[in-house]
């Protein structure tokens, strides 16, 4: 029996879900760089990356999940959560230049107010539902904002965003990129191109037309072992750019990328996982807090408002 081993520890789900993508929704050019006969691995040229660069990511966590009394006496759910976002410059040594922290109320429920605590204020942050995935998009929708928030605020050569572009559309020294793979967007046989890419190449550049159309290209890190997606991440870059300017920016984003690429002995998501990504989270999640402390002030604070109720 032939089989191997996916490199990421468990807890982190898996970079590829399942041996086939499902294909995705939008629509898509495959043919803005090469023609189909071209398509093949691409070695960026040898050159100048770029000087100073920043990488973007942000961290959630749910401290507490609460029920709402509505207007009507009915108990509704919902869930309060801290969320932080911070830049990180790379520019020959790694600097946090900026984190923030932010604490909400995430429930439907129109007539909800900010819960303040001994520790901290959750404000009232709106949900489009009110089951777990609705909470749960409405926090990470709340986090990409606060990210595209910091990401504006400085002016280096290039920023690469940890996940995809989001509230980030317009930027053009902007590259989001996406470790974890859960649709395919290339048709076969080009498909096959990705498997075939060594690492610190990429493949030629497809375009994805929709609600936010954008530039992508897929790239292998080094130090991967065992399947052929095995440290394969996508970039993407908006569609707003010309596309002599993306080719630009994906050589210098496929060269610049391994340096920073993890190994397995130090982290758990290795080679995906770049090193300047990690310390930031790792920053950001000290900066969240304790999550029992922020639980027993949640539970001191709810405890408070029934006696005063009674």
């Amino acid at each position: 029996m032939r089989f191997s081993v996916e490199a990421w520890a468990t807890e982190y789900g898996a970079p590829l879900e399942g041996d086939e993508l499902e294909p995705t929704a939008g629509e898509i050019d495959p043919f803005v760089e090469r023609d189909a006969n071209a398509w093949e691995p691409i070695d960026p040229p040898v050159g100048e990356v770029p000087g100073k660069v920043l990488f973007t990511d942000g961290v959630r966590r749910i401290e507490a999940r609460v029920w709402i009394e509505d207007a009507t006496g009915r108990l509704r759910p919902g869930v309060c959560a801290s969320y932080a976002a911070g830049v990180m410059c790379c520019d020959g040594r790694a600097t946090l230049l900026e984190a923030r922290v932010e604490r909400g109320l995430f429930s439907a429920v129109m007539d909800a107010e900010a819960i303040s605590c001994r520790h901290a204020t959750y404000e009232v942050r709106r949900a489009t539902g009110e089951s777990p995935q609705d909470l749960w998009l409405a926090i990470q929708e709340r986090m990409g904002m606060l990210e595209a928030e910091l990401a504006r605020g400085h002016d280096p050569d290039l920023v690469i965003v940890d996940g995809p572009l989001r509230g980030l559309h317009g930027l053009t020294n902007v590259v989001g990129y996406v470790k974890t793979h859960h649709v395919g967007y290339l048709p076969e046989p080009l498909d096959s191109v990705v498997g075939e890419l060594k690492p610190g190449q990429r493949t030629p550049i497809f375009l994805t037309l929709g609600r936010f159309s954008r530039f992508s290209w897929y790239l292998r890190l080094p130090g991967a072992e065992g399947h052929t997606w095995a440290g394969i991440v996508r970039c993407e870059s908006t569609a707003d750019s010309d596309i002599a300017d993306v080719i630009v920016r994906a050589d210098q984003v496929t060269a610049l990328l391994p340096r920073f690429a993890s190994e397995g002995y130090k982290d758990p998501r290795a080679p995906q996982n770049l090193y300047p990504i990690a310390g930031l989270e790792r920053a950001l999640r000290r900066r969240l807090g304790d999550p029992g402390l922020m639980y027993r002030s949640l539970r001191s604070a709810a405890a408070c408002v029934a006696d005063a109720a009674s």
